[in-house]
């Protein structure tokens, strides 16, 4: 088992990598939640049962409950928010007892949002189970929920107890959500490491075909890549927002489609990320070289980039307006996410209209995505 710790200036907690460790969540609680006498778990409903049954098992003195919630972006709603935080009352949860997040991102978000507000905060463990929540977002404290206006859109920052990262339940994942994941690993690559960008084209099939070795690495190299951003600037003032990379694109496709199973959020980030990446070549931050280098590893591991039946012109502008409210948006100008070569990322104060707008609208015009 791996160990890394990530140090904030609010909390520093460790993240356990390794294969059939849920069985070890027991002995961890007893060391990092001493005084919980009570834990809710949630889940969603594709989370095999087996999975909380082994983090029952040898519990001792703790009252264990569970609420499994529908699966999808779509639960990430007040009225989830408010289901859960209802059964934390009526059991009379404290703020020494835990809430678990068992399961993919949107698990963890919700449950991350209900555990920083109840009672003005309890304690909170994340279990992901989905290789891009393993990767990205069981790590660094980011919770949130979705409004009819945008995605993440509330939320608050509130770093976990500690992360129990189990490779084992990556068995039955299927390849579209292991796609997922490597977009988040491969984002990691493009804005801060060029050797690791080397390392995932050379493994990157092997990592998609499950090689547990290479997995272990990849989740351990992006976690350590995270912790470094999150811990120079925990609240997203500056440089945190280098992770968004590819992000704003990719959050207005969710929800110009619902947050449906149309398209999932890596691909959406896959998508956001290349077109960020021409953006860059565009405005002569970025070689034409590195970015046929990116295009290679796209078409060498099959990674889809084309956004033509997400994006037409009878939905454009309302994806305008999307990207205009998102959460990098001050006004009339943006924080957006380019890059100088890969393995650089810089954030450039600018206007979507003289950026993504027209890149886009010409995509549209040449019907070429």
């Amino acid at each position: 088992m791996k160990t890394y710790l990530v140090n904030t200036k609010s909390k520093k907690y460790p993240i356990f990598i390794g294969k059939n460790i849920l069985i070890k969540f027991c002995k961890l609680k007893e060391k990092y939640l001493n005084n919980t006498k009570k834990i809710l778990i949630i889940t969603s409903k594709n989370i095999p049962k087996k999975y909380f049954l082994k983090i029952k098992k040898n519990l001792k003195n703790t009252e264990c409950y569970t609420i499994i919630l529908p699966d999808g972006e779509r639960i990430k709603r007040f009225d989830q928010i408010i289901k859960i935080t209802d059964l934390l009352s009526k059991y009379n949860f404290n703020r020494k007892d835990c809430v678990v997040a068992l399961g993919g991102g949107v698990i963890g978000d919700l449950s991350g949002f209900a555990a920083s507000i109840f009672k003005r905060g309890i304690n909170f463990v994340q279990i992901p189970t989905t290789l891009l929540s393993q990767v990205d977002s069981s790590v660094g404290g980011k919770t949130g929920i979705n409004n009819s206006h945008g995605k993440n859109l509330i939320g608050t920052f509130y770093q976990p107890n500690f992360v129990l990262i189990d490779t084992d339940t990556l068995h039955s994942l299927p390849k579209r959500e292991m796609v997922a994941g490597f977009a988040e690993i491969l984002k990691y690559s493009l804005i801060l490491d060029k050797t690791f960008f080397n390392w995932l084209y050379k493994n990157g099939k092997k990592i998609l075909s499950k090689n547990y070795n290479l997995i272990s690495h990849a989740i351990y190299k992006s976690c350590k890549f995270k912790a470094y951003v999150v811990k120079k600037d925990e609240k997203e003032k500056n440089l945190r927002a280098i992770l968004n990379y590819g992000h704003t694109f990719a959050h207005a496709i969710e929800t110009i489609n619902n947050y449906s199973k149309k398209i999932i959020h890596g691909e959406a980030v896959l998508i956001g990320m290349m077109l960020a990446a021409r953006l860059s070549n565009h405005m002569k931050y970025l070689s034409s070289k590195d970015l046929s280098d990116i295009k290679e590893i796209y078409k060498q591991l099959k990674l889809n980039h084309n956004y033509k039946n997400f994006v037409n012109k009878k939905n454009i502008n309302k994806i305008f307006k999307i990207m205009s409210n998102d959460k990098k948006s001050n006004g009339k100008t943006i924080n957006i996410i380019l890059l100088k070569k890969i393995g650089s990322a810089i954030i450039k104060k600018t206007s979507l209209e003289k950026t993504f707008f027209p890149l886009i609208n010409q995509d549209l015009k040449n019907g070429k995505y």
